[in-house]
């Protein structure tokens, strides 16, 4: 094993519940039991789409579903990491999904990112633009981005 594998330890694995993030967490979850790397979880409500939504709706009551949504989604990669027996930790954030992914690896000295191509906005959205190719494009560590 190379020794660039080697130093990883901390991974962050993004996720909003889509079918691509479920499958990104799982690579990643693979990539940390490999290699004895412990994960952080995210889950960021987009302030886009909270205040599009707030529009039709209380603030408040939106905000609190999707907190309610983003520990559901958090709770599935946590089950599956312990089942794994790896170490994990999790938290849910608001901003611009690409500013908080990359606010949290450097805060959380994270060495490998792995997100989903797509999220809960569609594949409408082509990569171009989104924010995959946004973490790509700024991310100080390696991202792994999983169709």
């Amino acid at each position: 094993m190379s020794r660039e594998f080697k130093n990883i330890k901390k991974i962050l694995i993004p996720t909003d519940g889509s079918d691509y993030s479920i499958r990104a967490s799982e690579y990643g979850l693979g990539i940390a039991k490999l290699l004895g790397a412990e994960i952080l979880v995210v889950y960021v409500i987009d302030e886009v789409v909270l205040d599009q939504v707030s529009k039709l709706s209380q603030h408040d009551v939106v905000e609190a579903e999707l907190k309610k949504d983003g520990q559901r989604y958090i709770k599935f990669v946590i089950d599956l990491a312990q089942k794994e027996g790896i170490k994990s930790g999790s938290l849910i954030t608001e901003g611009r999904p690409f500013e908080q992914i990359l606010h949290l690896a450097k805060e959380f000295n994270i060495d490998l990112i792995v997100m989903g191509t797509y999220g809960r906005r569609g594949t409408d959205r082509i990569l171009l633009g989104s924010v995959a190719e946004r973490v790509i494009e700024y991310s100080t560590c390696p991202v792994i981005v999983i169709k």
